[in-house]
């Protein structure tokens, strides 16, 4: 259930993002009211998937697809150029949310309390 808030958190920070583009910097009054409703729809989603995924990996999910996806749908839909260097870019962070998806599951959780330190 707590990664079908996380990709839901995630489509509405997208939804929110091409509102802020639409929203032509708050001047039209239906893109920047949706971009109010898909931001905190995404947060609340967003807090829903922490009660379960460390803070650290939700976090790089949320905001790693989050980049992708509005990179997808900037070429795609608002045509904004595309670079091999956006796309080696987009690559890294890829690799870098699948690195903590599997240091994550494959980790044993060591808690280190102050005392200790």
């Amino acid at each position: 259930m707590q990664w079908m808030f996380l990709c839901l958190a995630i489509l509405f920070e997208v939804a929110g993002t091409v509102s802020m583009k639409l929203s032509s910097g708050f001047t039209r009054l239906l893109p920047s009211v949706l971009l109010m409703f898909f931001y905190g729809g995404s947060l609340f989603f967003l807090t829903l998937t922490l009660k379960s995924i460390d803070v650290s990996v939700a976090y790089a999910v949320w905001s790693g697809m989050g980049i992708v996806l509005i990179t997808i749908v900037g070429f795609l839909y608002f045509q904004e150029n595309i670079s091999v260097m956006k796309l080696i870019s987009i690559g890294l962070i890829i690799a870098g949310v699948v690195s903590l998806n599997l240091i994550g599951q494959g980790a044993e959780p060591q808690t280190v309390h102050k005392s200790e330190q």
